[in-house]
């Protein structure tokens, strides 16, 4: 590697590291699990048994199972009555009971129409169970082996599942809601499948667990069809480790992090372009609304997303590699294709600020809406990438979103613990988002979003359809008709300066400590109070102070420099006022820029007579200021790895320092004019020799 591309590599690592705050905080509130491998891969999508269950699940209140069926068709009422005469004689009162039955591969478990709250399995541990040695997650729960598991099955988890193979759970009501498992907030999950491959899920709902209701960890084939899961303080449905998964006609909601959340999904992928063999996990014909995001997956691998609604969170979907301990990072090839992204507006960072989520889950209100917030993120956004390669964004109907549409930004390597130079810019590149309709729903009505497109501008590879309506940067690489071509790519090893105090600034976000970070639009605020607009404005009154007070000691009499000096202010002015639009994306930030260029360039061409060298720094800085508004509203440069904005500030500062020399130097007459500084007096001989 040359000198100057390790420059240029470690400059761009430190910037980044401004960049890395935005995650840091959330990172010890992330979802930590033992150590996991990912699948071999030698497993296989199950596919639903339909012949009589082994096992039956069932409560004994006959006059309450009868209430309970007696809206059902005839035949699914017939049947279940039968079952349910069955289940009086052999069946089992509680789930658990029925899992730790199974003795074999492939049997089926059928649960009744009834609520289940596991009595047996919700007590807190006692005995040895209770001083169970195990390192503790930043949450405060500890990080049980699997070991720790088998031998405590029910210190976090109402039903576990562990180690059965192709076991199938069926509900036998007519909706999903007829078989309720609830945790009632006594449990981390409601329920846990672990090494379990072969897994299949149906018809029923879990619910008001402290982590989340439906988790698979480490298997290699699930399904998960037609369930739903609500009310628990991270996620609805997650699976981790695992491969061979299908999500089908699900449900979630009402999940401080995420709905769906498929982390870590077998990196089958790695290494390879758009056009892959498999995918590792497919969900579709799902539903994921008024969580903190609908979809969530660090290292959510090869997983594709299609034909599911999104609606009514605080972020539609989210991907990333942002947090420490997850297999197959860096994310890579998730495909996104015909889902509805919708609306996805809702402000739940209020329930932090007023303290309802500081109170035990039970007493929150989860039932009535309330969801608690986990991690820091850009509320009314569309899709988030963050830290992510090789995905495909095609064919989805995104609308309605009060920020963005796209929200794409890199996370350096060493946030998820690899300290390798070559690593730290290895995310956001080749995201490819094409053919999508943005701005208007399925019946062609418009529902604009606030900007289709927020992009650092860190990575290289990344394109974006022709028709996206006005974003930042304006100019932005377009996609080719084909998967791999990009017109006017670049790669960027750092994103925009000021973006990235934005994402520092926004990453003091702690929900147990009711943190929320002032000077940050994500919580709320506006105006002169975020931090876009304090740094333009604090900007802008050095420059104009230092640049008015250089004319009118030492320029004042010339036309060209008074001009320039006009040209500038007006351009700081509609700088600070495009800092208070960012949400509304607007060609003032690029009119502002060539101003500003155009200020420097003709106040070095008046200050040539006088400060060659001080002129030529000048104009070099007016050069870079048009430079970097040509980058930002006409078309991305591809060749160069930082952006203009990182030069123009480190010349801009050197500038300010060298401007107030040469104003407060003094004037005298002589050769080269009015700036030419007094010289240094000298003791005069006295006249006639000595005294």
């Amino acid at each position: 590697m040359s000198w100057t591309r390790r420059f240029v590599l470690a400059l761009s690592v430190v910037l980044a590291a401004l960049a890395a705050a935005l995650f840091a905080a959330p990172a010890a509130q992330a979802h930590e699990e033992r150590p996991v491998t990912l699948p071999d891969g030698s497993g296989s999508v199950p596919v639903r048994r339909t012949g009589e269950p082994d096992l039956l699940v069932c409560k004994t209140d006959r006059a309450d199972f009868a209430r309970r069926v007696a809206g059902f068709p005839a035949a699914l009422k017939t049947r279940n009555l039968v079952l349910f005469e069955r289940c009086a004689r052999q069946g089992y009162r509680h789930l658990q009971q029925a899992v730790d039955a199974v003795d074999r591969p492939g049997m089926t478990i059928a649960i009744l129409p009834g609520l289940y709250e596991e009595e047996p399995s919700l007590p807190a541990p006692t005995g040895a169970c209770a001083a169970l040695k195990a390192p503790r997650s930043a949450l405060g729960y500890q990080i049980l082996s699997y070991a720790q598991q088998k031998q405590c099955p029910h210190n976090q988890n109402l039903v576990a599942i562990l180690g059965k193979k192709n076991l199938q759970i069926e509900g036998t009501g007519a909706s999903r809601l007829d078989v309720v498992i609830d945790a009632k907030y006594a449990k981390l999950n409601a329920l846990r499948a672990d090494t379990s491959d072969g897994i299949y899920f149906r018809n029923f709902t879990a619910q008001r667990t402290t982590f989340n209701s439906l988790y698979v960890l480490a298997g290699d084939g699930f399904v998960i069809d037609d369930v739903l899961t609500r009310w628990n303080d991270e996620y609805g449905f997650l699976t981790f480790a695992s491969d061979h998964g299908l999500y089908k006609n699900c449900e979630s909601y009402g999940n401080g992090d995420s709905g769906i959340y498929p982390g870590s999904a077998s990196n089958i992928n790695d290494g390879r372009g758009y056009d892959v063999p498999r995918h590792s996990i497919e969900i579709t014909g799902c539903r994921s609304h008024h969580n903190m995001v609908g979809y969530s997956g660090t290292a959510g691998d090869s997983v594709y997303v299609h034909d599911n609604e999104f609606d009514h969170n605080m972020g539609g979907a989210s991907m990333d590699s942002a947090f420490p301990g997850h297999p197959g990072l860096p994310q890579n090839h998730a495909r996104f294709e015909r889902n509805l992204i919708h609306d996805n507006n809702q402000n739940y960072y209020r329930h932090v600020a007023d303290g309802t989520c500081a109170k035990p889950p039970v007493e929150r209100g989860y039932e009535e809406g309330v969801v608690c917030p986990q991690i820091s993120m850009p509320p009314g956004t569309g899709i988030i990438t963050a830290g992510g390669n090789w995905n495909l964004y095609e064919n989805n109907w995104i609308y309605g979103q009060q920020r963005a549409a796209f929200f794409l930004s890199a996370v350096p390597a060493f946030i998820r613990g690899e300290s390798a130079w070559g690593k730290q810019t290895d995310t956001s590149h080749h995201n490819r988002y094409a053919g999508n309709h943005l701005g208007t729903d399925r019946a062609g009505n418009p529902r604009p979003n606030r900007t289709d497109v927020w992009w650092d501008g860190q990575g290289g590879g990344n394109c974006w359809q022709s028709d996206a309506g006005a974003g930042t940067p304006y100019a932005r690489p377009a996609c080719g008709p084909r998967w791999g071509e990009v017109s006017g790519g670049t790669r960027r090893l750092a994103g925009e300066p000021v973006k990235l105090a934005q994402l520092l600034v926004c990453a003091d976000y702690n929900v147990q400590a009711r943190r929320l970070p002032a000077g940050c639009d994500w919580y709320g605020a506006r105006g002169i109070h975020r931090v876009e607009t304090q740094l333009a404005l604090g900007a802008a009154a050095v420059l104009a102070l230092v640049g008015t007070t250089l004319w009118r000691r030492r320029l004042r009499g010339s036309r060209l420099a008074a001009t320039a000096t006009v040209l500038g202010l007006l351009g700081l002015a509609l700088d600070v006022t495009a800092s208070t639009l960012s949400l509304t994306p607007t060609p003032l930030p690029g009119l502002a820029l060539l101003l500003t260029g155009l200020w420097w360039t003709l106040l070095g061409v008046a200050l040539r007579p006088h400060r060659r060298v001080f002129a030529g720094t000048t104009i070099a800085l007016g050069v870079l200021t048009l430079l970097d508004a040509f980058d930002k509203t006409v078309l991305m440069i591809p060749w160069i790895p930082l952006s203009p904005a990182w030069v123009r500030g480190l010349v801009g500062a050197v500038w300010v320092l060298w401007a107030v020399i040469v104003a407060g130097a003094r004037r005298t007459p002589g050769p080269s004019g009015p700036l030419t500084p007094a010289p240094t007096p000298t003791p005069s001989a006295p006249v006639g020799g000595a005294a």
